[in-house]
């Protein structure tokens, strides 16, 4: 099973996440080997070096390097060995690139909660709780978000179902999983901060609505409201027309 970058296609399936399809291309025993030494050398590898610690030929370890640099987990450049110029054609060389994968299904997003707790300890002011300090940084990470959105869609003056309709596609990409209960109602089928919201809800649920509810302001879709509707196994917010 191959997986082609520019098609979007492995093993005759269509993926559009560059994670899956990098994780994709990994499921192959030879290609794992040469990956795994290739992060254990800490240089450049040539194709010759990576094909025998596999024990394959040349030419066979040359495609599925090359799979790896398509997948985003190598990337190749052609480089003299040990900096010393020789006769003939330089060789290609690999090495692992510089990138982070995570796929978890339903999706999470740890990460974004994380950054918020860290920018509100860092940011957080005199007289101002850690938990307000999180709420704060929170609202201002999703008003960004919205107006990112806002710029990129221009989208003018937005009705409420005009505005959820966008907000729709902008939760789907951050993995809240929306789904349309009505003409003027988003429900968010996934909690992106799962198993954490459990641990923690009141923390933890009081971030994500700040975080939506700045992401409604950056959007300027002063027709929705973010509302705490908590449900188990779902988000705790819900997206109404106001």
């Amino acid at each position: 099973m191959v997986f082609d970058r520019r098609s979007g296609r492995y093993g005759g399936r269509v993926t559009t996440d560059p994670a899956i399809g990098a994780v994709a291309a990994l499921d192959d025993e030879l290609r794992q080997g040469m990956y795994a030494y290739i992060r254990r050398a800490r240089r450049p590898v040539t194709r010759d070096e990576a094909a025998a610690s596999v024990g394959i030929s040349r030419k066979l370890a040359a495609f599925h390097l090359d799979k790896l640099v398509d997948a985003g987990l190598l990337r190749a450049r052609y480089e003299a060995v040990g900096g010393i110029r020789k006769v003939g054609r330089t060789p290609k060389v690999y090495e692992p690139a510089d990138i982070d994968i995570r796929v978890t299904i339903p999706e999470r997003r740890h990460e974004v909660l994380a950054d918020i707790l860290m920018d509100a300890v860092l940011t957080e002011s005199d007289g101002e709780s850690a938990r307000q300090a999180a709420v704060r940084v929170a609202s201002r990470r999703g008003e960004e978000i919205g107006a990112a959105e806002r710029a990129r869609t221009k989208p003018g003056r937005l009705g409420a179902e005009r505005a959820l309709t966008l907000l729709e596609g902008l939760l789907a990409r951050h993995g809240f999983e929306p789904g349309r209960e009505s003409p003027t109602c988003v429900r968010l089928r996934n909690c992106p901060f799962h198993p954490l919201a459990a641990r923690a809800p009141d923390l933890v649920c009081g971030v994500n609505h700040a975080f939506l509810d700045g992401m409604l302001n950056g959007l300027e879709a002063a027709t929705v409201e973010a509302v705490l509707v908590p449900r188990p196994g779902e988000c705790c917010v819900e997206l109404r027309s106001s």
